[in-house]
């Protein structure tokens, strides 16, 4: 793990390969945020594809910038989190209910399952689950405006 990554692109079978500055070669590499919700711009691994840790990124501008680019672009794709920008309404008070919200990604209904599928994961964030597994991140639960405030009161 002491190596450097000097290249990352997809070899014609679709798999993402790392060029090594001793000249190994890795295919199926995947990047992984260690920690994407609470520190999402910080600590990075790039995985073999049984799992192993290749490499360890403390911040990306560590990473060559072309490198950096795929790196990113590979977690976006792993990381599909839409945030919760605002909560329209909900179809009931009861579980299952369809949740109507703005998120990063635009306006979008999903259906909770139960209120379990709501974790706090404190400084007022929260991550909801939808009924297909779907995670939806909310940041800041104080700084929805009131209507959502009140709907978010009666599931928590």
């Amino acid at each position: 793990m002491s190596s450097a990554i000097q290249w990352l692109r997809r070899n014609p079978q679709g798999q993402l390969q790392a060029g090594l500055d001793d000249g190994s070669v890795i295919s199926g590499v995947v990047p992984v945020r260690a920690f994407p919700i609470t520190e999402p711009q910080a600590g990075f691994s790039l995985v073999d594809a049984q799992g192993h840790e290749v490499m360890w990124v403390n911040r990306m501008d560590e990473l060559p910038p072309d490198v950096a680019f795929v790196f990113e672009d590979e977690l976006q794709r792993r990381d599909f989190m839409p945030v919760i920008n605002r909560l329209m309404g909900v179809s009931s008070y009861v579980t299952p209910c369809e949740w109507h919200v703005q998120t990063d990604r635009g306006e979008t209904r999903f259906t909770l399952k139960g209120e379990e599928d709501i974790r706090r994961l404190g400084s007022g964030a929260l991550l909801i689950t939808d009924l297909h597994g779907i995670h939806y991140l909310l940041r800041d639960m104080t700084q929805l405006d009131k209507t959502g405030r009140k709907i978010l009161d009666r599931f928590l």
